[in-house]
């Protein structure tokens, strides 16, 4: 089953607009035709998710929903069928466009935004959620609030039809919107989603800020390493001999001309190697061992290793926070909070802390014993749990805040300092390679060793 986006005109004269599921857009215009219904335009959505080949959760057929047209949504009615034809070609790129819009992390947070001022202004789940949809522009998040709509209205809970879309709302997102719908304190829930959403978003910011420059500052001067040695040496050398010299470029030129030629020449060997190596990596990533053994690096690997554990394990202090303040033992905060991360790591220790309280031990200690958490971090929550752990989680929240804070502006500044000594030694190599023989011609050196002097 597809699902596509219909618009048509019906045998009164009004427009209808509506999103369906369907086998193919030859059944849908059938099926449109049975019910009166004129088509204007279909378009089959794309929805970009690891999801879109699986069947929508709650959305209904074209047959369900056409049992009764007046389910449709009316727009504005033509006073003439003229007009919707001389727009016909607009409209269509329009709702195509509308259809395949990729759904953002924006999207998500105002939505969110949204659904907590209406849950503020004491909307209910179903009020608040239909008004929203009629305000959403983008087709495909649309489909999901409908769907997530449609669940509402059968008796099911919000985060149940979440959590089949996890490509598009974050694991910690449904773990919050979960923990207030079976609290009661959704809203409290939703602002601290919001929070989340935009702290999330402002750090990705800067991740990409401090990455994308300076990589971009290596590929550039690799690319004009490569180009300078391919470009300009050739024309140097034709230079000589038109000139009748007997100067002769440097070696390490020559040996890197030579090195480049024989790699466009026996390309297919050095792929082959390249892709072989890779295929090797993923393969080994992909297995038990290999997966953990990743996850491990990525915790303890150089500049990044510290800033991503310190992420994760903010994340995770602030979903038991949340769960904690909402009235849920630690076990069951601890059991829920696990989601909010895939690496192995990080999941391994939160299952050992489960299995410690079960066994009457400290939840703490898996942490501390890992060499992973500070011991400022760690004190801390042990201090919370001899005194009011609420409490003692914000005040963790706000440290570990400000740490990653911190890191992020060493990072900031000894990202450069690598890059420029990368980009240093590359740089000289290119002068040596490429500016030495250019150098060359240019102070004329060849012209006296033609002229014998």
């Amino acid at each position: 089953m597809a699902i596509f986006v219909y618009k048509g005109i019906t045998d009164k004269g009004l427009i209808v607009k509506n999103r369906v599921e369907e086998e193919s857009k030859q059944k849908l215009m059938e099926r449109l035709k049975e019910n009166k219904i004129t088509p204007i335009d279909i378009v089959k959505v794309s929805i970009a998710s690891s999801n879109k080949n699986k069947k929508r959760k709650n959305i209904n057929n074209s047959k369900d929903i056409l049992k009764d047209v007046n389910t449709a949504k009316f727009t504005t009615a033509k006073k003439n069928q003229s007009k919707i034809q001389n727009n016909r070609t607009i409209e269509r790129i329009s709702m195509y466009l509308e259809a395949t819009k990729k759904i953002t992390t924006k999207d998500v947070i105002v939505f969110t935004q949204n659904f907590y001022l209406l849950k503020k202004a004491n909307f209910n789940n179903i009020h608040a959620l239909t008004t929203i949809i009629e305000c959403t522009e983008n087709l495909s998040f649309k489909g999901i609030l409908e769907d997530i709509l449609a669940g509402l209205e059968a008796g099911q809970f919000m985060y149940t039809t979440m959590e089949y879309y996890s490509n598009v709302f974050p694991f910690i997102y449904i773990n919050m919107v979960k923990v207030g719908e079976l609290s009661g304190s959704l809203t409290t829930s939703l602002e601290q989603a919001v929070k989340y959403l935009e702290d999330s978003t402002e750090l990705t910011k800067k991740i990409k800020k401090i990455l994308i420059p300076n990589i971009m500052q290596f590929v550039g001067i690799i690319i004009l390493l490569v180009a300078g040695t391919l470009v300009a040496i050739p024309q140097i050398e034709n230079l000589f001999d038109e000139m009748g010299s007997d100067a002769e470029l440097p070696a390490i030129t020559l040996w890197f001309k030579d090195f480049l030629g024989k790699v466009m020449q026996y390309w297919p060997v050095p792929t082959a190697i390249i892709a072989a190596i890779v295929g090797l990596v993923v393969f080994y990533i992909n297995t038990p061992k290999g997966k953990y053994n990743f996850h491990y690096f990525k915790y303890k690997m150089p500049i990044f290793g510290e800033l991503i554990f310190l992420i994760d394990f903010s994340r995770f202090i602030q979903a038991i926070e949340l769960n904690v303040v909402n009235g849920m033992r630690i076990q069951d905060a601890l059991e829920v909070s696990k989601n909010i991360t895939k690496n192995q790591i990080m999941l391994s220790l939160i299952e050992t802390a489960i299995n410690n309280i079960l066994t009457g031990n400290s939840w703490i200690q898996p942490f501390e014993d890992s060499g992973l958490c500070s011991t400022m971090e760690t004190e801390m929550l042990k201090i919370g749990m001899e005194t009011d752990l609420t409490e003692m989680l914000g005040k963790l929240k706000e440290y570990m805040d400000i740490d990653i804070k911190n890191k992020m502006e060493k990072i900031s500044s000894v990202m450069p300092q690598v890059v420029y000594s990368i980009v240093g030694i590359v740089l000289i190599f290119f002068v040596v390679v490429v500016l030495v023989p250019i150098i060359q011609v240019y102070m004329g050196n060849f012209l006296f060793d033609t002229a014998g002097v």
